[in-house]
């Protein structure tokens, strides 16, 4: 699959969001294997973990997607280390769910909308490539971003109007 095509499965969880009523944004994490010494592929990449925002939901302040998938990512590797995986994420990552990828050694972060309030791998911030951190991962920013950012402008407008009325 292409980034396109995981970016898809994000904006899938990110829908999901907002039927719930939260900020739609979404996120999945690809598990990639790759042998270390020779770097060729162990097997085909998959997806391991998908989530939606749940702040409102669950009242959690850590209730981003990326977080949560990467959580779910680790539980089903059995390893805190998510080496050999890229987190999708609809919306540039705070800087929570950026050191949540550093602290994790994420390989590769990609996303779609920049987040101009609070975006940490590019916007505001770039903890992904801070040479003072123990680890420094791969962005791609921009995949699918007219979606993305139109999921998020349109729930807000509708918030907007719902308050008005």
């Amino acid at each position: 699959m292409t980034d396109e095509e995981y970016m898809g499965l994000a904006i899938e969880q990110a829908r999901k969001a907002e039927s719930l009523d939260e900020v739609p944004i979404g996120a999945i994490v690809v598990y990639h294997p790759i042998d270390p010494a020779t770097r060729k592929p162990l097997a085909e990449p998959r997806v391991i973990a998908s989530a939606c925002n749940l702040r409102e939901s669950t009242q959690d302040p850590a209730g981003h997607a990326e977080f949560l998938a990467m959580k779910a990512a680790a539980e089903e590797l059995g390893v805190w280390r998510l080496t050999g995986c890229t987190v999708y994420v609809t919306l540039e990552p705070c800087i929570m769910c950026a050191g949540l990828m550093h602290q994790a050694r994420i390989d590769r972060c990609v996303f779609g909308a920049p987040d101009p309030k609070a975006g940490a791998v590019g916007t505001l911030y770039r903890i992904n490539e801070d040479e003072r951190l123990n680890h420094v991962f791969e962005v791609l920013a921009g995949v699918r971003e007219e979606e993305c950012a139109d999921l998020l402008s349109t729930f807000f407008s509708n918030k907007r109007k719902k308050k008005k009325a």
